[in-house]
């Protein structure tokens, strides 16, 4: 498999950008591709079997455009399809789980929140990971509903952020949490607002950096690293592609590459 092959990445939406910029940052050499499956948005309240169906068709798609590995960028499709996907098929794949380790070991209160989707907040992972890294931990979670689709329209912070974050973070506070860990790849793309309803002395845990750590030393170990350099971005959406352009210009000032339609 050849070095310069892409490096593929998808999400419901676009909350993988979030990783994706880490991915840009830390990788500047690595071609990159990204679906939003728009058309089936959001993942985070499907049933299992039609969350791991999706997947294997947009990993299908990725295998077309000569993806050498596949990031699932997406906390909601990584505890429901991931190990489901790398049985199917025989490239690496990376995933993201929320950050309950690192939490656990920062909290000072002994108490921590995960704000998830609805799949994510009742998946097995979730419960394994607190059981493995959180033990003597009181972890708290809270679903996030409308948060999701507010990123989707392409608004991060304001007055309706604002309400909605409020509605969930406040119990979380007052329970004493001092730890927030973003379990959804959307929620980064609101960190400025999160962080000033918690304020200072609350640690927001975002694995998304993490994640891109991951995917260079799995490029490096598979002899998959691309020497560079890497082309303009390429994102395809399974919705309106105007509509994704219109929403990463809102979330980056601009699109740097092509935004086109992928009929999955």
């Amino acid at each position: 498999m050849a070095n310069d092959r892409p490096v593929g990445l998808f999400d419901s939406g676009v909350g993988g950008v979030s990783i994706l910029r880490h991915i840009r940052d830390q990788l500047p050499f690595e071609q990159c591709i990204y679906v939003a499956d728009s058309r089936e948005f959001p993942y985070g309240t499907k049933p299992a079997p039609d969350i791991k169906r999706r997947c294997e068709r947009i990993v299908d798609f990725l295998l077309d455009q000569r993806s050498k590995t596949i990031v699932v960028a997406c906390n909601t499709a990584s505890v429901t399809a991931l190990a489901h996907l790398r049985a199917r098929y025989s490239l690496p794949f990376v995933g993201i789980v929320p950050g309950v380790k690192p939490a656990a070991g920062l909290t000072r209160t002994g108490t921590i929140g995960v704000l998830a989707t609805p799949t994510t907040a009742d998946s097995e992972p979730l419960a394994q990971l607190i059981e493995q890294f959180a033990y003597g931990v009181a972890v708290k979670t809270q679903i996030c509903p409308g948060l999701v689709s507010l990123v989707e329209r392409g608004i991060t912070d304001g007055p309706e952020v604002e309400m909605l974050a409020r509605r969930y973070l406040d119990p979380l506070l007052d329970a004493g949490a001092d730890v927030i860990v973003l379990g959804c790849t959307h929620y980064p793309l609101l960190r400025t607002a999160i962080q000033r309803i918690c304020g200072p002395d609350v640690t927001l845990v975002d694995p998304s950096d993490a994640v891109a750590r991951q995917l260079g030393r799995i490029l490096a170990s598979h002899g998959l690293a691309s020497e560079g350099p890497a082309g303009p971005m390429r994102y395809y959406t399974t919705g309106e592609p105007d509509e994704l352009g219109r929403v990463l210009t809102a979330l980056a000032g601009s699109v740097a590459g092509t935004v086109a339609h992928a009929d999955i």
